[in-house]
């Protein structure tokens, strides 16, 4: 039938090989998923400090101006133009961009050298990123900061996805790769938790102290880097197949490693035969994944998730405070952390499209509630209280949605459908869609919010529709299928299947320089 048809174990190969999660693992992948720790302290952050009005008055202060206008009761501005500038949205969405290029460096990085150096220069280069920013004393300086951090940002999300997948045995790839995620969304309450705090520090220096702890996170995988063994997978890619089959042992806890290794020896020849991965990935056999690692993070970033970014100058704008804004846009951060562990304890239970389905109706109606509630309410000084708060609720029902589907599986699903002989330049594809539609929604969100008011969530709500969509008819069940195996999910699926052939290894054409 049409949709994501579950493949039974049988249609799969082998679905569980000896062992399971042992600590070595646990530790490893902990420090692998702090690479989303940094993603997560940026998103949280630059919101909160773009509300602070000490942090607009130096950098910013044309957009402080309006803000007081359009706040007083009876003011002459539109309470959605209130930070409408394209030099506060560039501080904002700079990152993104900076993001997208080095995820494109980042491919061929991470498999010469391995995936834990990818991580320990991502931590690098977002620890200079910070120093800068904390420093900063124009707005050069913040927007090169924020460069930085966005190179450092692009090396980690290609690297510690990829790293959590290969580490993880199949019937926990989920759970563990849903780490990454988490750790984003600890980084985001942690941010806003920042932020509160820092906007009551005297003196109007507190900015400073909010963008200078981002390099906590950062500190943690520089450090941690160091201590991270390379995966199976990765040391086979690189010609060292007896250290892989002693890593293959460790990772695992037992001896008998042997069907498990005789599978990764045999993605990996296909993996040394494929000389060009980014044209392979185009050939038709790879179609299926060249479609998820485009259209699935293209999709997390249109369900108008920038709202999290931006939450505390939502907040504002809807007639909240300084610090009731910032102290909202915490309330909304545990909700994120809250709905993510849900996400981590289900994702292998209930599988990937069902949270998909359920996460995407849940926010669709939350658009609506959104729209409806600012179009009927939000005047000149904001929204009455109740209606103030309910817009909070209505939030929050959003970020649950978006934290137990499209947030973690917009990182999971792509990273564990490809082959391994294409997976760098696939995983480095999804990160580069990933921040280029960031960075365009980023950046267009306070004009588009300006221009079209309330009706930009009914925008986002027609967009979650198609994309659910989407999911049902052409996203298939991958929960408990191992990487090497993943090729039966799709021979298994009713529009994929004309695209994927027996050879899909890709040993034969790869040898003959065939394209599919």
């Amino acid at each position: 039938m049409a949709g994501g048809a579950m493949v039974a174990p049988a249609a799969c190969g082998r679905q569980d090989y000896p062992g399971g999660l042992t600590l070595f693992v646990f530790m490893a992948c902990l420090v692998a998923a702090t690479g989303g720790l940094l993603f997560g302290y940026d998103i949280g952050v630059s919101g909160g400090v773009t509300s602070m009005d000490p942090f607009l008055l130096r950098f910013f202060p044309s957009v402080y101006r309006k803000q007081r206008e359009a706040s007083a009761a009876g003011g002459g501005g539109s309470p959605y133009c209130m930070f409408d500038s394209q030099l506060l949205t560039t501080f904002t969405s700079s990152i993104f961009l900076s993001a997208l290029a080095a995820s494109l460096v980042a491919a061929s990085f991470t498999r010469a050298a391995g995936r834990k150096w990818s991580m320990f220069c991502g931590g690098a280069t977002f620890l200079a990123g910070c120093v800068l920013n904390a420093a900063a004393e124009s707005v050069l300086m913040l927007i090169l900061g924020r460069v930085l951090l966005g190179l450092g940002v692009g090396f980690a999300s290609q690297s510690a996805p990829l790293y959590l997948s290969e580490m993880a045995p199949a019937r926990m790839r989920g759970m563990l790769n849903n780490g990454f995620n988490l750790m984003i969304t600890v980084g985001i309450l942690l941010a806003t938790l920042a932020n509160y705090g820092a906007q009551k520090v005297a003196g109007g220096w507190g900015w400073r102290l909010s963008l200078g702890l981002a390099a906590v996170p950062a500190t943690i995988i520089v450090a941690g880097s160091f201590f991270l063994h390379d995966t199976p997978n990765s040391l086979l890619e690189r010609g060292r197949p007896e250290e892989a089959k002693r890593m293959l042992r460790r990772v695992r806890g037992v001896e008998d490693v042997d069907d498990e290794y005789a599978d990764l020896v045999a993605a990996s020849a296909a993996s040394r035969a494929v000389t060009r991965p980014w044209r392979d990935i185009l050939r038709r056999r790879y179609r299926p994944q060249l479609v998820v690692a485009v259209a699935v993070p293209a999709c997390q970033q249109l369900t108008g998730i920038v709202l999290q970014t931006y939450a505390p100058v939502l907040f504002k704008t809807a007639g909240f405070g300084g610090s009731a804004s910032l102290m909202s846009a915490v309330i909304t951060g545990a909700v994120n952390l809250v709905a993510t562990l849900v996400s981590v304890f289900t994702v292998d239970r209930l599988g990937r499209r069902a949270l998909l389905l359920e996460g995407g109706v849940q926010m669709l109606i939350s658009m609506v509630a959104m729209g409806a509630l600012m179009g009927a309410t939000l005047g000149p000084g904001g929204m009455p209280a109740p209606y103030a708060a309910a817009t909070v609720a209505v939030m929050c029902v959003y970020i649950a949605g978006f934290s137990w589907s499209w947030g973690p599986l917009g990182w999971l699903v792509p990273s564990e459908v490809m082959p391994l002989e294409v997976r760098p330049a696939g995983q480095s594809i999804t990160v580069a869609v990933n921040m280029l539609i960031n960075f365009v929604v980023a950046q267009a969100f306070l004009p588009l919010f300006c221009r079209l008011g309330p009706a930009l969530f009914f925008v986002f709500a027609a967009l979650l529709a198609a994309m659910t969509v989407f999911v049902a008819l052409f996203l298939p069940e991958t929960k408990g299928v191992p990487i090497e195996d993943m090729a039966a999910v799709w021979k298994a699926h009713w529009y994929w299947k004309r695209f994927v052939t027996d050879d899909y290894g890709g040993l034969v054409d790869a040898e003959k320089g065939l394209d599919g």
